[in-house]
């Protein structure tokens, strides 16, 4: 399907062209060629006909000759590029076919490409539609970023008010909102007492380690044990139709999807500046933030790596994902410890810190009675 019968397909309008050349041969005949594809189609006679009818139409694309009166291909790019809304609009510049340098440098001003004259048929159709295809990808694209952004800002301001009611002093009634976004995704069971669990041992083992013994004290075990259910207060913001969707998410679902840390971390950001030198909210506004991060940068929302990943996001994401292999979901079955030892060791160095790999070694057994002692449904 060439972009023509997409745009058609689609949206039920065809893409809208302007023709812009001085001989009125060459413009009837390139008219004449693009009118069989389907396309809506205006002409100019120069560059300043042109601006005129690109400042009051909304045209896909340009075909603009180089050599023209009053205002010549040049000049008329150069306006074209220096506008904000008129840049948008991709220019195939026309030139003779031994005037291949004028056309390249009109692609260093922001030209996407060119055709040589005498027009080849074949040839225009397909950088006419290439060029096309890019534009309404692009359009597309940020349509898609435009309605994120809008929903996230309604959806943000919606768990922050709830989030802004909670005072800082009632630690039960925080968790009770951890649970209400846990029981919007009916398979987490008791996966928040878990995380608590696994993120406790995993500190107070690393405290061991000569170089954390300065960092992880009691004050950090408590608070990361007090904060580790606000990891995904985030999924609060996001739809439904999304979040609980009965299989595997699509690109655009994942773009949402991958907002929740965002959502979350903003929400308590939220609650710290009107609540501000709590260290638990601190620490909650970390994991929820990071705690997708990867130790190789592979992670998400913004790509950190190393050590540059809070601690206290590295070790919830090891409890984490523990307690996803180990608990059934609609696309799989629950994993038993050992397999999910297996592949938790496979990510050391990748998605994992390899220090709290090692400390999940050490205290795995106390994983298992963990998951054994707040086991449910979604675990056999």
């Amino acid at each position: 399907m060439n972009a023509a019968e997409q745009r058609n397909d689609e949206a039920g309008e065809a893409f809208s062209i302007l023709v812009v050349d001085d001989n009125e041969m060459n413009r009837d005949l390139l008219l004449r060629r693009l009118a069989n594809f389907g396309f809506h189609l205006s002409s100019a006679m120069n560059g300043e006909e042109a601006l005129a009818q690109l400042r009051a139409h909304s045209f896909d694309l340009v075909l603009l000759d180089i050599m023209m009166p009053v205002l010549d291909g040049y000049e008329t790019l150069k306006v074209i590029q220096g506008d904000t809304v008129l840049r948008r609009v991709p220019i195939i510049m026309i030139t003779a076919l031994d005037d291949v340098d004028s056309a390249v440098r009109c692609i260093e001003m922001g030209a996407v490409d060119y055709v040589t004259k005498p027009f080849n048929p074949v040839l225009l159709r397909a950088r006419v539609d290439a060029n096309l295809e890019r534009k309404r990808m692009s359009d597309l694209e940020e349509h898609r970023r435009a309605e994120i952004e809008r929903n996230n800002v309604s959806l943000s301001e919606e768990v922050r008010a709830k989030v802004l009611e909670i005072s800082q002093s009632q630690l039960a009634a925080i968790f009770a909102m951890s649970k209400l976004a846990e029981s919007r995704d009916p398979e987490t069971g008791e996966h928040l007492e878990r995380m608590r669990e696994y993120c406790k041992l995993l500190s107070e083992q690393l405290s061991h380690m000569p170089k954390f013994q300065s960092i992880i004290d009691r004050a950090f075990v408590d608070n990361i044990y007090a904060a580790s259910p606000l990891h995904d207060i985030g999924k609060v913001g996001i739809d439904d139709n999304v979040l609980l969707k009965p299989g595997p998410l699509n690109d655009d679902e994942w773009i949402i999807m991958k907002q929740h840390p965002v959502i979350g971390a903003e929400t308590l950001r939220e609650v710290d500046r009107q609540h501000p030198g709590n260290d638990f909210i601190c620490t909650g506004i970390e994991i929820a933030e990071s705690h997708h991060e990867k130790w190789d940068g592979s992670g998400y929302p913004y790509g950190l790596s190393g050590e540059r990943i809070p601690l206290v996001a590295r070790i919830l994401a090891l409890g984490d994902v523990y307690d996803a292999l180990t608990s059934r979901r609609c696309y799989k079955n629950a994993f038993n410890h050992k397999k999910s030892r297996r592949i938790i060791e496979e990510g050391l160095g990748s998605h994992f810190d390899p220090d709290v790999v090692l400390a999940f070694f050490e205290v795995e057994s106390d994983f298992e009675r963990v998951r054994q002692e707040y086991k449910n449904l979604d675990q056999d």
